[in-house]
């Protein structure tokens, strides 16, 4: 059974930091695509960043120059290090993982960390 565990979110002042963790067990094994996603309230969700299996890198326009993804594939764990952090950036984040060496490839979503980013 697939599960994703995902850590590190708070309470950060304006212009602070914070690093998400989200790691993968129980999966099929081989390649994988990990992305973070935002859902603020009264929004919908939205993709954060992406990194693929072979850790190319895209993000929102939102948070680039802020955000960096970065994933450990011995550890099945995948990173968000958010910088410079702003109110708007307030939000639950949850990570996302596809399994991409089974068909059809599968998705599984952590269960989500918040952020509130406030003075």
């Amino acid at each position: 059974q697939v599960q994703l565990t995902e850590s590190g979110g708070g309470l950060v002042q304006p212009g602070g930091s914070l690093r998400l963790s989200c790691a993968a067990s129980g999966g099929p094994g081989g390649s994988t695509a990990m992305s973070w996603y935002r859902q603020a309230p009264g929004q919908q969700r939205e993709l954060v960043a992406h990194i693929t299996s072979g850790s190319s890198t895209d993000y929102a326009d939102s948070v680039k120059g802020r955000f960096t993804i970065s994933r450990d594939n011995a550890k099945n764990t995948v990173y968000l290090q958010m910088n410079s952090l702003k109110p708007e950036d307030t939000a639950v984040y949850y990570c996302k993982v596809l399994f991409q060496s089974v068909f059809p490839p599968q998705d599984y979503w952590g269960q989500g960390t918040p952020v509130t980013v406030s003075s």
